[in-house]
């Protein structure tokens, strides 16, 4: 080293130059905010986060989402020196097939990564919804605020703030009075494109203050005595959340800081070297460490962690003998396990009945809601047609946080966003709702909840045409092939009462994928040949053919219905079909090979498939597809189905011609 630097220098400089070192070693990814934020997590890491790498899922440890997750290599650097289970090997095949340090972090894939990030704005949105469960969580167990107590920190650049979501879930968490929740505001004032200037010229500090949020400042991003204040002085908030905007240079210290050229670019090897010995002060191979910068982390944070963690176990032993009932639910439900809370058996129906869907949904929802002491959700402004509340219940507010009901308000990317979040808290079982054609908006944040391998749930209403005289705006046809497209997801649509019941009871099972409900507005029948075994089987015999079948119909949902009196009326023909009801394809497809033949008993030729959306993907099930590959029309829903077809004598009139 040219001179002398104290530990913190140090410190920091080796955290900065492993970034530069990682990076360099791809030959990808993103040094300037690494470099630009590394005293921010630096003075986080060493003065405040409480956690513990021995136990990195903790449940009262503090979070820390990376909301700017193309700065991944800080995290994963800050991990490895304080001594999470990530080795400096691990950084060295940054971004590398199979390593621990994948391009952006995967919650799950790597020791304490709190949450998949990447696709800007969500990890803010995750974050609010960490601050949300702490809270929920402190409310619902008696002494419960000595069980969950923590904060939640979130790191977000300038591109987080430019996305609509980011906004979305802003206010959302200035209206509930996050006040655990600190956002760290990387203010460089450059994203790839060029300087901020470019496209982003708004007051944020105004902007987080009409928000209902309190506001700092930070002026030099090197200065780590200053924010060091500007956290403390955040933690003391009692009814807001805090942003601190921290003015840093991006690719600090390098030959092109303060430009876009270090954003998403390799400094190189003669840059990187210059960096490291010029303004860092730090001479040293690549991928060194100080023994002193490992011997200070552990000082600092590992010791402070463990001091709470070895407080919050005896805590646990205290509360556990004076609240034996409440500490063994707290126990069973923060692991995950809902298994002993929920019913085998659900109810028997009244043959003859009708009920829409939705309705049916909200009846398992009240019902599943007695056995479950910890389901909490609502929609996105539409409980009334989604119906999604809980009967009798309290509302998810600053003054009632045991209450069950969340008002999301409209703003569904950020619900559905801040549902991961929750999730990935734990501890709590989570639902949200809205229109099945507003599921577009909620796409990124699904898409990420199938990579985290989250159990959210969905319940998604006004499922097809039938919507009627909303018209095609509101009228879903393609959805229904989209949320199928995703990995990892079970989507869902239930064709009576009994089969909703059913879906519920597989989504509140689930413990590693997400489940969308799809659901009915108007009425449906219930089948006699429903099954509460045919749903978790994914699809299923509803009505088998009298005797020799000549076709076979696979029908969803609403279009059940329709197959079987079809299959009735072409009966009287002499015309004999089996009728499957194929609530969902991903669980069906799941089943072994013997009884997925045994159900589509015969050739792809012969099968028929029936819903009333986008035929999109049914050509692997059906060589015959009926459905609707064109938007909908405004029409009340009788005229409208019938106008595209869905009639008995329509569909009849179709199978007669494939025969």
């Amino acid at each position: 080293m040219a001179e002398k630097i104290n530990i913190e220098q140090l410190a920091v400089a080796a955290i900065r130059s492993l970034c530069i070192d990682g990076i360099n070693k791809a030959n990808s990814g993103h040094p300037g905010m690494a470099l630009g934020s590394a005293p921010t997590l630096y003075t986080l890491w060493t003065r405040h986060l409480n956690a513990n790498p021995k136990d990195s899922h903790w449940i009262n440890r503090d979070r820390f989402v990376l909301s700017a997750g193309h700065a991944s290599m800080l995290l994963y650097t800050m991990l490895h020196i304080s001594g999470y289970d990530l080795s400096l090997d691990e950084l060295k095949a940054f971004r590398q097939l199979g390593s621990k340090t994948p391009g952006h972090p995967e919650y799950g894939h790597t020791d304490g990564v709190e949450a998949t990030t990447g696709p800007l704005g969500q990890g803010i949105a995750q974050a609010v919804g960490m601050a949300m469960a702490e809270q929920a969580l402190a409310a619902q167990y008696l002494d419960g605020e000595k069980l969950i107590d923590h904060y939640t920190y979130v790191l977000s650049g300038d591109g987080c703030l430019q996305e609509g979501l980011s906004q979305e879930a802003i206010s959302l968490a200035g209206h509930q009075k996050l006040n655990k929740l600190i956002l760290f505001y990387d203010a460089n004032q450059v994203t790839l494109d060029g300087g901020l200037d470019l496209t982003f010229s708004e007051d944020v500090k105004t902007r987080f203050i009409a928000s209902g949020w309190n506001v700092l400042e930070v002026s030099d991003g090197n200065d780590i005595d200053e924010i060091d204040k500007a956290i403390k002085q955040a933690k003391k908030s009692k009814d807001k959340p805090t942003m601190i905007m921290i003015h840093t240079v991006i690719g600090y210290g390098s030959s092109k800081q303060g430009t876009s050229k270090v954003h998403g670019s390799p400094l190189g090897m003669e840059d990187g070297k210059k960096t490291k010995v010029e303004a860092y002060g730090f001479d040293h191979e690549e991928f060194h460490v100080p023994l002193e910068v490992y011997k200070h982390f552990e000082a600092t944070f590992a010791k402070r962690g463990l001091k709470h963690y070895e407080a919050y176990q005896k805590l646990l032993t205290k509360y556990q003998k004076s609240h034996a009932v409440e500490f063994a639910k707290f126990a069973a439900l923060t692991k995950g396990d809902v298994s002993r809370y929920l019913p085998e058996e659900i109810p028997e129906f009244v043959s003859g009945t009708s009920e829409s869907t939705r309705n049916a949904s909200g009846k398992a929802l009240n019902a599943y809601m007695l056995a479950l002491p910890n389901l909490i959700g609502g929609s996105a402004d539409v409980a009334s047609s989604v119906i999604t509340k809980i009967n009798g219940g309290t509302n998810f507010e600053p003054n009632t946080r045991y209450g069950h009901n969340i008002n999301w308000g409209i703003r569904e990317f950020a619900m559905a966003s801040a549902q991961n979040g929750m999730l990935l808290h734990g501890g709590l079982k989570t639902y949200v709702g809205c229109f099945l054609v507003f599921a577009d908006y909620m796409k990124s944040a699904i898409r990420t909840a199938c990579i985290s391998n989250l159990p959210a749930i969905y319940l998604f209403s006004h499922d097809s045409i039938a919507v009627g005289e909303d018209g095609p705006t509101h009228q879903p046809i393609e959805h229904l092939a989209m949320l199928r497209s995703l990995p990892n997801i079970h989507v869902i649509r239930p064709c009576d009462e009994r089969e909703t019941f059913s879906a519920w009871k597989l989504a509140l099972k689930s413990e590693k994928t997400p489940t969308a409900l799809i659901l009915s507005r108007q009425n449906l029948p219930l089948i006699e040949g429903s099954s509460d075994k045919g749903v978790a089987h994914g699809g299923y015999v509803i009505s088998k053919e009298k005797k020799n079948p000549r076709l076979l119909i696979i029908a969803t949902g609403s279009e059940v219905s329709l197959a079987i009196a079809a299959q009735k009326k072409l009966l009287e023909e002499g015309i004999d079909v089996r009728v499957v009801s194929m609530p969902s394809i991903e669980i069906f497809n799941e089943q072994e090979t013997k009884y997925r033949d045994e159900v589509l008993n015969l050739p792809h030729e012969k099968r028929v498939s029936l819903e009333m959306l986008s035929t999109f993907g049914w050509a692997r099930l059906a060589k015959h597809n009926y459905g609707i590959d064109t938007f909908g029309a405004s029409a009340p829903a009788k005229d409208t189905m019938a106008h595209f077809g869905f009639t008995l004598d329509k569909f009849v009139e179709f199978i007669k011609g494939i025969l």
